[in-house]
């Protein structure tokens, strides 16, 4: 535009000169063979003005012209590319809506045009999931390998939501293919702590124990993992190394693998918990009592003695005398109410039993908050059954449903 401008303005400058030109008109002489061309100053100049312009706005209707037609063929050339970006972008808002059939098929779809095929494909796959559709998933998953083999930069974020895929399927033959991809990326698993997760996962459902506890010692240095997720770990792990050493051992290598921890796993709630219903199942009593008596005789946390009652202790009657001590000092004292109840159940020692839940179910009374739980109410109807206090026993078990309604 400024340069149309300038043209313009000499334009017009000429003509303002040209009065000027008239008398002293000057010649041009052009000679081309034969051929001669006389012109004068002022002419020339005219006539080189209005060329300037004319080739000006030739070149700017050509260059236009170019414009729209490139534009015009690039819209034709990504035109699939727009529709396949526009269905993975329904796609994701179908899949946050939950509407993963209509999720699948607009991913499925989108994978080609859009070029997207590892992010569609696994998405694809997940929607599948959703739906319980495991050949699909297995589907989109062997399209997404295909893929990932023309790439050689590794998505370690790819594989983790693959063998995630695999694992949900709860199938033998997709573990089988979850731990082989876990194998592929073994090197992984020390500095990316979703693989190590899975890998613990996928151990405790291969029942492969012991290899579950080794990992587990890398997972207590991850500080991104919840506690609770630790100890739900640790209680299945090491209960099932433990099960597996009295199983296909005996109980001295049982108790040789237990000494042989350190001492601070073997303080882990987790870990202690499993080894006692362990020795409580194979009825190693003495071992057992030896372990628990010195936590009796401090404070127990009350999730240690929510625990302790679900041992099946034969001969717990050294522990009801700790349980019974506690209470001289606060006989009010709910947990160990609880605890000698449940206590005195295993020992078959139902009059005890029956006064110390009964002592629990007043402390509501006073409290107005209830300081008892439904396991305490089942085993108080329990040892009212045993002495034949029917109608009581009855009443109780009114409590149990009603505790059961009121938590649904």
């Amino acid at each position: 535009m400024i340069r149309f401008i300038i043209i313009i303005v000499l334009f017009f400058a000429m003509l303002a000169l040209s009065p000027l030109l008239i008398d002293e008109k000057g010649y041009i002489l052009i000679a081309m063979g034969e051929t001669i061309i006389e012109l004068t100053v002022l002419s020339a100049s005219i006539l080189f003005m209005l060329f300037a312009i004319s080739a000006f706005v030739i070149f700017k209707m050509l260059r236009g012209g170019f414009n729209i037609s490139f534009k015009a063929w690039r819209t034709v050339a990504f035109a699939g590319r727009k529709r396949g970006i526009a269905n993975f972008n329904k796609g994701l808002t179908a899949y946050m809506l939950e509407d993963y059939q209509n999720a699948e098929q607009l991913f499925a779809k989108s994978a080609e045009p859009a070029k997207r095929q590892q992010s569609a494909y696994l998405l694809a796959a997940a929607a599948s999931a959703k739906q319980q559709l495991d050949a699909n998933t297995n589907h989109y998953l062997a399209l997404l390998e295909e893929v990932s083999a023309k790439n050689s930069d590794s998505d370690i974020a790819s594989v983790i939501v693959k063998i995630k895929l695999l694992m949900n399927q709860g199938r033998s033959e997709a573990y089988a293919k979850a731990r082989a991809l876990i194998d592929e990326n073994h090197k992984q698993i020390g500095h990316d702590v979703r693989l190590l997760a899975l890998e613990i996962d996928l151990c405790l459902i291969e029942k492969r124990f012991e290899a579950a506890v080794s990992c587990l010692t890398s997972a207590r240095k991850q500080k991104s993992i919840a506690n609770d997720v630790m100890q739900a770990w640790e209680e299945k792990a090491y209960y099932g190394a433990f099960n597996d050493i009295i199983t296909k051992q005996d109980q001295t290598s049982l108790q040789a693998y237990w000494k042989a921890l350190d001492r601070k796993t073997k303080q882990r709630e987790a870990v202690l918990f499993s080894y006692c219903q362990i020795l409580a199942e194979q009825n190693i009593t003495d071992p057992l009592i030896n372990i628990i008596t010195p936590i009796l005789n401090k404070q127990p946390s009350v999730r240690f003695l929510k625990h302790l009652r679900t041992l099946p202790i034969k001969q717990s009657e050294s522990l009801l005398a700790i349980a019974q001590k506690h209470l001289h000092n606060d006989k009010h004292n709910a947990k160990w109410l609880s605890c000698l109840g449940h206590l005195a159940v295993m020992c078959e020692q139902w009059s005890m039993a029956e006064k110390a839940f009964r002592s629990l179910l007043k402390l509501e009374a006073n409290h107005q908050v209830k300081q008892y739980d439904k396991q305490d109410l089942q085993a108080f109807a329990k040892a009212l059954m045993e002495e034949e206090q029917h109608k009581a026993a009855n009443e109780v078990w009114v409590k149990v449903n009603d505790w059961q309604n009121d938590k649904n």
